[in-house]
């Protein structure tokens, strides 16, 4: 029962804090019509219950699914074996990802169809399942975190020259997309079951650092896509973000018009997984009746939450989002719009339950050196400033995405080199589990309200990049940390971080 009470108390602080803003904007100085504010709120209550209950199912099913995986690939000695084990889990897990759906959407939206919905999926799907595999084969070849995630950001970059640059954006966004409420439980586990049994250090360190490569490869397979798909007519690209897709005009209707192809397009999704697991309970798991059971178990919880969690989302949530996003960025005072964008991300990341968990992981780690309070704040501020800057960049004409990412993340790769290895492994995974719900929900869909009212600008470069802005904080954030933690400690970092 307490168990069930956290999950419940997590999903209700992940949407609450939006929800409050809302309706101070609402009372205020951003009216927004009762149909649409209802439709927010119910949406609200669909995304906190279906929440809940995938978060029961990834307990129940997919963290249990990394752990025997994890012991799975450690019982393996053929490489090949380890490759294609890695690789259909990664691919399979990233395919149901709840988050990824709700982006994927959009970008389909926002081009009129011209980057299909699938496409993005599956394409973020096999370069999330590419890079898990690389990830699990890092430690067996001795390869050091600084040093992977080197190659990684160079081939990234290296492609972002050659990529047309509509698609950088969604690029750059594809991480946040990925590592959301199903894809992180799963990767973290899948780490800890394979590094566990490892003797001493390098256990702890290498438990640390797989979600961080797994974005990577999300980032590299758009941008390699997009290389693929230079030719597709982006012309009828729709700037003025709004949720005319549900052809009802009744409140329940716009809700139920959803409710068919969310659960078939769940289904789909999921099913290649379970399909998976069940080759793998007859070749491997080999579990008992009652354990096999609880496992089916978990699968229909994920199914029934993630049709609910995406029927909210879609239904009237975010579209009270691009209203907010929209209207702010109409004042003639930008700087409204520039502060609301800061409170916005400032409150969002407080709503992310794996924040305080990764705050205290630091804790534990410089044996309460750096507080895991001041991790919080530190990662608040920061993340409100991401938001800012995106508003600024949607504003202020010439200023593009890459002026922010490109001394981010080359500042993050030389700064991995001077901090302790343990600091690198969860600072890289930290700018995955940041951008979570609200940043793939709200935040973007405000982000694309207020693309779509700058005159010049344009939804697809312009509405996009804001997650990729969030992910990038909390990674400066923490290798920041870790630098001052070795600078001020007198043997460079307590005992069992020394590199």
């Amino acid at each position: 029962m307490n168990v069930l009470l956290k999950k419940f108390r997590d999903a209700l602080f992940s949407v609450i804090p939006i929800t409050i803003i809302v309706l101070i904007l609402n009372f205020t100085i951003v009216p927004i019509d009762n149909t649409s504010l209802i439709k927010f709120l119910i949406g609200a209550v669909l995304i906190i219950f279906g929440l809940l209950i995938f978060l029961i199912g990834v307990d129940i099913a997919i963290i249990p699914m990394g752990d025997m995986l994890g012991s799975t690939i450690l019982e393996t000695k053929s490489i090949w074996k380890i490759v294609l084990i890695c690789f259909l889990f990664g691919f399979s897990i990233s395919v149901v990802e709840p988050v990824l759906h709700i982006v994927a959407g959009q970008i389909d939206y926002v081009t009129a169809g011209a980057i299909a919905k699938s496409l993005v999926i599956v394409s973020v799907s096999i370069g999330v399942g590419a890079l898990m595999t690389l990830g699990v084969l890092r430690p067996l070849f001795n390869i050091p975190l600084p040093i992977f995630f080197t190659i990684a950001y160079s081939v990234i970059f290296v492609l972002a020259l050659i990529a047309p640059p509509e698609f950088i954006s969604i690029s750059f966004d594809a991480p946040g997309a990925t590592t959301g409420v199903l894809t992180v439980p799963f990767i973290s586990s899948l780490a800890i079951g394979l590094f566990s049994k490892r003797a001493g250090k390098a256990s702890e360190e290498d438990s640390f650092g797989l979600v961080g490569i797994t974005t990577s490869g999300a980032i590299m397979a758009l941008l390699v896509m997009s290389i693929f798909a230079r030719n597709v007519d982006l012309s009828h690209t729709i700037n003025q973000y709004t949720n005319t897709s549900i052809p009802s005009n009744s409140i329940a209707g716009s809700f139920l018009h959803l409710v068919p192809s969310v659960m078939l397009e769940t289904l789909s999704a999921l099913l290649p997984i379970v399909i998976i697991f069940l080759i793998f309970q007859v070749t491997s798991f080999k579990l008992s009746k009652n354990s096999f059971l609880n496992i089916i178990k978990g699968f229909v919880h994920t199914f029934i939450g993630a049709v609910l969690f995406l029927t909210g989302a879609n239904g009237g949530f975010m579209e009270v989002g691009v209203i907010i996003g929209g209207t702010l960025t109409s004042l003639e005072n930008k700087i409204v719009v520039i502060l609301f964008g800061f409170l916005l991300g400032a409150v969002a990341i407080l709503a992310e339950p794996s924040v305080y968990v990764i705050s205290k992981q630091i804790e534990d780690v410089t044996s309460g050196y750096i507080k895991g309070s001041l991790i919080i704040s530190a990662f608040s501020i920061g993340v409100g400033l991401a938001v800012a800057l995106s508003v600024i960049r949607t504003i202020v004409p010439g200023l593009k995405l890459w002026h922010y990412l490109l001394p981010g993340y080359g500042l993050a790769v030389v700064l991995s080199y001077f901090v302790p290895n343990l600091f690198v492994g969860i600072a890289f995974d930290s700018g995955g589990v940041a951008t979570g719900l609200m940043a793939a929900t709200f935040i973007l869909s405000f982000a694309q309200g207020a693309a779509g009212v700058i005159e010049g600008s344009n939804a697809l470069i312009d509405g996009f990049g804001t997650i990729s802005m969030i992910a990038l904080m909390p990674v400066l954030t923490l290798l920041i940390f870790g630098l001052i933690f070795k600078v001020k400690s007198s043997k460079g970092g307590t005992q069992k971080n020394e590199q």
